[in-house]
């Protein structure tokens, strides 16, 4: 990446969206190591939108999912598909918009201030690469618009970068 990306704060969610999407292909660059990638993905979401309180990717490593790079707090360094959000997300490759951690069945809590979460899979093709996993410390912060973006930031990382 040659130089940074400022979006304005007043911006709607939408646009903000809108405008990382157009500049995916400025930030995210194939000649550069994919987890240079990832970690600069992290930097973007997380000074983008003040609802995120940690944003991160869980690699797969055909057993389980490892902490990849991420911005926030500490965090869980593995997590088994199947458990919590990022495992269910990653063992179904499936979306999952949680408004409130607490009713979810078997939400893995590795900061006690998060109150809702969005986890997305990252797929190559149809093989598991692993989960974006966005956490907020506000019930019900994530929607079907940040579902509709994420996955498409995903597949372009998946895509565009990722792939082989």
């Amino acid at each position: 990446m040659s130089s940074g990306l400022y979006i304005e704060s007043n911006l709607t969610e939408n646009e903000k969206y809108k405008v990382i999407l157009e500049q995916l292909s400025y930030i995210l660059l194939k000649e550069d190591n994919p987890l240079s990638s990832l970690a600069n993905l992290t930097a973007l979401l997380k000074q983008t939108f003040d609802k995120i309180s940690w944003v991160g990717f869980y690699l797969y490593d055909s057993k389980r999912l490892y902490l990849g790079p991420f911005q926030g707090k500490l965090a869980c360094t593995n997590i088994e598909l199947g458990k919590g959000v990022c495992g269910k997300s990653a063992a179904n490759k499936i979306s999952i918009i949680v408004p409130n951690v607490n009713e979810f069945p078997g939400h893995i809590a590795c900061d006690p201030e998060s109150k809702s979460e969005i986890v997305i899979p990252v797929l190559i093709g149809e093989e598991l690469f692993g989960v974006l996993d966005i956490d907020s410390s506000s019930l019900n912060s994530f929607t079907e618009t940040d579902k509709k973006y994420l996955e498409s930031v995903c597949k372009y990382l998946s895509d565009k970068i990722l792939k082989k």
